[in-house]
């Protein structure tokens, strides 16, 4: 059977139209080949989000916008097509997030813990992410803000470094090295000086090593000292120093009562001392006493008489 060149031509135009509306339906996210589940979400805004744009989950692609229509109050309700082969929890977020600083955005399922999964042409909840663009605002208003102030420095430094100036850092420079200089030279002399008087120092050293030593000697004594008079307070404070003084006292009381008796008639003492009768008597027989001695010494015979032959005495 012979087929016409129409027949051929016909099959060949239907056969590319077919291609085209699959291929216009597969550019729009629709895969008709695969079974899906259908799911929505209401949006405030969906500014930079299109048809075909992906669904993802921890950035793997589950599904894509099959569908936008927006509705009386303003807001737009998104349709999304995910494969059959995934699951999703009825507390599933549907998250508006940005894409590149572009402004492009996809949805993002942060799938929920729930046990129960959402069936088809259930409604997900929403979310919108601010944009990166919004997102780097304040940073970018502080880096304005930066570069104003780094203008002025700018402006302030370049007014500094005119020539006067740098006339100026420049000899200041050059005292700066005249007077390391000069510092070099006196640490020198420092270290010649040093040097010389090493002996002296160490001599000096030496001696302070002996004052040290007289010292220590000299402190080992003292604390035997300090040692001694410790104890000789300790058998002071031990001894009966109370019966000493009452002792003491008691005599002293009885001296002062001889001492009253003496000044007083009374005694032989007290009589001495305050009547001279008793001197002048005791002087007057003194004095015969010793007229009696010197009439003894010349008359000898007159007081003893000696015989001998034994005869008795005879009277004158």
């Amino acid at each position: 059977m012979k087929i016409s060149n129409e027949t051929k031509i016909g099959a060949l135009t239907t056969i590319a139209i077919a291609v085209l509306i699959l291929g216009y339906s597969f550019l729009k996210g629709n895969d008709i080949f695969s079974g899906s589940n259908k799911f929505y979400a209401v949006y405030k805004s969906v500014d930079g989000l299109t048809v075909s744009k992906p669904v993802l989950v921890n950035g793997f692609p589950i599904g894509h916008i099959s569908k936008m229509q927006l509705g009386e109050d303003g807001r737009t309700t998104v349709e999304f097509k995910i494969k059959t082969e995934y699951n999703v929890p009825v507390n599933t977020l549907a998250k508006l997030v940005s894409t590149d600083l572009l402004g492009s955005k996809a949805i993002v399922f942060l799938l929920g813990d729930s046990k129960q999964y959402a069936e088809n042409k259930d409604t997900l909840r929403a979310d919108i992410q601010g944009s990166l663009a919004e997102s780097l605002q304040p940073i970018q208003t502080k880096a304005e803000n930066l570069m104003t102030k780094l203008d002025s420095s700018l402006a302030a430094i370049n007014k500094i470094l005119n020539p006067n100036f740098q006339r100026n850092v420049d000899r200041s420079f050059t005292s700066i090295a005249n007077s390391l200089q000069t510092l070099e030279g006196t640490t020198k002399k420092i270290d010649a000086l040093v040097g010389a008087q090493t002996g002296h120092i160490n001599g000096i050293l030496a001696n302070a090593e002996t004052v040290s030593g007289n010292l220590k000697i000299t402190t080992a004594g003292l604390n035997k000292v300090t040692d001694n008079f410790q104890k000789f307070s300790g058998d002071l404070a031990n001894g009966n120093i109370k019966q000493t003084l009452d002792n003491a006292n008691k005599a002293v009381a009885d001296l002062q009562v001889t001492l009253a008796n003496v000044n007083s008639t009374k005694g032989s003492l007290g009589l001495m001392m305050n009547d001279d009768k008793l001197y002048k008597n005791l002087q007057e027989a003194s004095d015969n006493l010793n007229l009696l001695f010197l009439d003894l010494k010349a008359n000898p015979k007159r007081y003893v008489h000696f015989s001998v032959f034994g005869g008795g005495n005879k009277k004158d």
